[in-house]
């Protein structure tokens, strides 16, 4: 199967288990249409470079999911349909990274940032 990833931004007002309820929600969608998540991550509040729907800040989650494009298509149907979800990106990959993502990185393990020139 297909190998996606997905960033999703909740509303700021939600409470941490709320935006968590989220992505269980969703993982559900996914497993009833053959699909699965393979790996979550929260990263917490963030502040936004502009305002969507006049909030600054928003819930961000990422998701890791091997699940076939009709299963993709319906849980995105259902996050633009969703009151709480701002927005969603997703992104079709070769393959999963190992580890966590750069958000979750300690600044120290993400390595040496590139010369200026």
């Amino acid at each position: 199967m297909p190998l996606y990833e997905h960033v999703m931004i909740a509303r700021q007002d939600l409470s941490g288990a709320q935006a968590e309820g989220l992505i269980e929600h969703f993982g559900a969608v996914l497993s009833d249409n053959g699909g699965k998540i393979v790996e979550h991550e929260y990263w917490g509040v963030k502040t936004m470079a502009y305002k969507i729907n006049k909030n600054r800040k928003g819930h961000y989650a990422f998701l890791k999911t091997d699940a076939p494009a009709p299963a993709i298509q319906e849980m995105e149907r259902l996050m633009r349909l969703h009151d709480d979800v701002m927005r969603v990106l997703t992104i079709k990959v070769d393959e999963h990274a190992e580890g966590p993502s750069v958000m979750m990185q300690k600044r120290e393990e993400r390595g040496e940032r590139r010369p200026r020139s």
